[in-house]
């Protein structure tokens, strides 16, 4: 639909209130299978969110956030909530994922369970853009005095943690003890992301403990309390990403080249002043070549290329290779048809692509000028 807002997801009701709260003039956008998101602007601004509730659990969140990217192609997703505190941080407080870890990936052998944890770690823009949000402060202004925002891993799971003596305490101490906080979402939310080239964000509020204390009553107190603080952080995070995105866009497209020529391309009646012109070059009736133009066809055969002699020097798994060719194919069918749709399932498959051969630094940037080439298709 659009890729100038961030989509917002949360688990549950007082998590989606403290974030429908700092929004504006929103509106109802019905999914075709039935999800509903509230899209409105960050109040005092024009930048956009998209909200929907998932429910509880890693599987509902990684539907859900798959289906919001489908649906929207956002700058980023960003999973909003509440979480259960590891190493005493203090009610209240923010954690940021750095890198989110599924932590109920083992073996179970004859000497014991040995963990074989799943992990993915946010991507660079938006740690940095993040980072840059807590640096600065703005976030905290209507939070209570000595709120801060904390980066570590966040560990994400099926079972509600509420204990340091079980066994389950143990293995968490035992094979991720370097964790802040711990919840139910994250995990799905991060695959979701992955398979389709969506940079992700999981922005959690301590809520309590996770220390045998967690009670219905301090659910009422802090759920709502840490909610409306990780609300603060995430808010200002989406519409710092989205500023991002828009300076990005206008250094894409400003097409003075490093000798200072400049290319003026004009789709009406153009003047020209002969006495102030020097050095350039008018096409009449025709279409502009140069920096501003780009032959996908072309640029997707000679990706298509350097997947094959990535894959023959062993730097691509077979499995991978073919994933990637398979988004190539998309990417050419949606170029056959020049609609709002196919644009968008063009956009999509090169997402996927970005996330597929991601340490891949030179494709990866190629594919990342090509997005943004493409996101200027009328």
């Amino acid at each position: 639909m659009t890729d100038d807002l961030v989509v917002m997801l949360t688990a549950f009701n007082d998590e989606y209130k403290a974030v429908c709260e700092r929004l504006a003039d929103t509106k109802i956008v019905r999914h075709d299978k039935g999800t509903r998101f509230e899209i409105g602007t960050i109040r005092g601004t024009s930048r956009r969110v998209a909200l929907s509730l998932t429910g509880k659990g890693t599987h509902a969140a990684a539907v859900l956030a798959e289906r919001a990217i489908q649906h929207f192609c956002p700058v980023a997703l960003i999973f909003v909530g509440v979480a259960g505190a590891l190493w005493d941080t203090p009610l209240g407080d923010v954690v940021v994922a750095t890198h989110v870890c599924a932590y109920h990936g083992g073996t179970s052998e004859d000497d014991g369970l040995k963990a074989r944890p799943r992990v993915w770690e946010i991507a660079h823009e938006v740690s940095q853009v993040a980072q840059h949000v807590a640096r600065t402060g703005e976030w905290a202004r209507d939070t209570p005095p000595g709120t801060k925002a904390h980066f570590g891993v966040i560990a994400a799971g099926e079972i509600v943690q509420n204990s340091r003596l079980s066994a389950e305490a143990r293995w968490i101490r035992d094979h991720y003890n370097d964790a802040l906080a711990i919840e139910m979402e994250a995990a799905g939310v991060a695959q979701a992301g992955h398979l389709n080239g969506a940079p992700i964000a999981v922005v959690r509020g301590i809520s309590d403990l996770a220390d045998g204390t967690k009670s219905t009553s301090a659910d009422r107190k802090w759920q709502p309390a840490a909610a409306a603080n990780a609300a603060a952080f995430a808010v200002q995070l989406a519409s710092d990403l989205i500023n991002e995105r828009e300076l990005l866009a206008m250094d894409d497209n400003a097409t003075q080249d490093p000798h200072g020529t400049v290319y003026n391309y004009a789709t009406g009646p153009v003047g020209i002043q002969a006495g102030s012109v020097t050095g350039s070059t008018v096409w009449q009736n025709t279409s502009p070549v140069g920096p501003a133009a780009t032959d996908f066809a072309a640029e997707l055969a000679t990706l298509r290329a350097e997947l094959k002699r990535e894959r023959s020097r062993g730097q691509l798994d077979n499995a991978t290779y073919e994933a990637a060719r398979n988004e190539l194919d998309i990417a050419d069918e949606a170029l056959e048809s020049p609609t709002a749709e196919s644009k968008k399932t063009f956009l999509l498959a090169l997402k996927r692509l970005g996330g597929l051969i991601g340490d891949l630094a030179g494709l990866a940037a190629k594919i990342a000028a090509l997005i943004t080439a493409a996101k200027g298709l009328s």
